[in-house]
C-alpha cells in the first residue's frame, strides 16, 4: 500500500459511519422539537462547527466529539449570557432528566447514549450573533464566514482539505495529548492552505504543509511535530526505494 493509499484511507476511516449520522438526525430532530415546546422568545435554532462542517471525528476515535446547536433567543432587555443558560439548563433538566447534564462555560453540555450536545445561547443584535464571552458579556461571531472560507479552501484544493484536518485532529489526539483545539487546528490549516494547491498534490503533500503551518502556532508540542515529519521522510525515502512494507510503517507512526 502506498503512502497516499494509506493516508486517504485513514482519513476516510475518521467519518461518522451511516448508522452515526442517522442516530445524531434522529436526536437533533426530537431535540429542536423540545426546544420549540418549551421556550417562548426563540427566534431560531441552528447547527454549527465541526459537525456542520463535515470535520467532527467519530466518537469511537474522539470521545469529545460534539455538536454544537446555537439557539437563538430575542434579548431586548439585553440580558448577560448566565441568564440564558440557566434557562437553557432548567429545560434539558427537565427534557433529559436521565441524561448527564451540565454547564462547561459558555455551554450546556447534554450528553446521550449517542452524541455529546453542547448547546450555546445566542441573540441577533444589528443583523449580527452574539453568543457568550464568559457568563457575563457577550461577543460577534460569524460561524458561517469561517464555514465558507473552509468549503472554499477545501474545493480549491482537490477536496483535500477536510481529511487532512481530520487526520491532525487524529494525531493530536493520538500523539499530542489533545494539546491543540480542534477550532484552532481547522482555522490554522484553512487560512494558510489556502493556495496550498501550487505546492501540493498527494496527500502526504498536504499532510507535511499542515503539520509545518500547525508548527507556526504559539506552544510546546514541536518536537512531537518534527516527530511526525521525520516519520513522513523517512516514510517517502522508504517508498523512493520500493520498500512498500517499511514505508507503511514508517507513516503509521505519525498516528500510532
Amino acid at each position: 500500500m502506498s503512502i497516499n493509499t494509506y493516508l486517504d484511507n485513514l482519513a476516510s476511516s475518521l467519518v461518522l459511519s451511516d448508522a452515526e449520522k442517522r442516530g445524531i438526525t434522529t436526536s437533533l430532530t426530537s431535540l429542536f422539537s423540545k426546544i420549540d415546546n418549551y421556550f417562548s422568545g426563540v427566534s431560531g435554532k441552528a447547527v454549527f462547527g465541526s459537525y456542520a462542517r463535515h470535520t467532527i471525528l467519530p466518537r469511537n476515535v474522539d470521545e469529545n466529539s460534539d455538536v454544537d446547536i446555537m439557539i437563538i433567543f430575542d434579548n431586548p432587555e439585553n440580558h448577560k449570557p448566565q441568564a440564558f443558560l440557566n434557562r437553557i439548563k432548567s429545560f434539558v433538566n427537565q427534557s433529559y432528566s436521565r441524561s448527564e447534564i451540565y454547564q462547561d462555560n459558555p455551554t450546556i453540555v447534554l450528553e446521550l447514549s449517542r452524541i455529546k450536545f453542547e448547546l450555546i445561547p445566542a441573540y441577533y443584535a444589528y443583523g449580527t450573533i452574539n453568543i457568550p464571552d464568559g457568563p457575563s458579556d457577550w461577543r460577534y461571531t460569524n460561524p458561517y464566514e469561517y464555514d465558507k472560507m473552509l468549503n472554499e479552501c477545501n474545493q480549491e484544493n482537490g477536496y483535500k482539505i477536510k481529511p487532512i484536518i481530520r487526520l491532525i485532529k487524529f494525531w493530536n489526539i493520538k500523539k499530542n495529548y489533545r494539546f491543540y483545539a480542534s477550532f484552532e487546528i481547522e482555522r490554522k490549516i484553512a487560512e494558510e492552505l489556502r493556495f496550498a494547491r501550487y505546492s501540493c498534490s498527494s496527500y502526504t503533500d498536504y499532510l507535511t504543509r499542515a503539520f509545518e503551518e500547525i508548527k507556526k502556532l504559539p506552544s510546546m508540542t514541536n518536537t512531537r511535530i518534527d516527530t511526525a515529519l521525520n516519520h513522513i521522510e523517512k516514510a517517502q525515502m522508504y517508498e523512493s526505494m520500493a520498500h512498500d512494507y517499511d514505508a507503511e510503517c514508517e507513516i503509521k507512526k505519525v498516528f500510532i
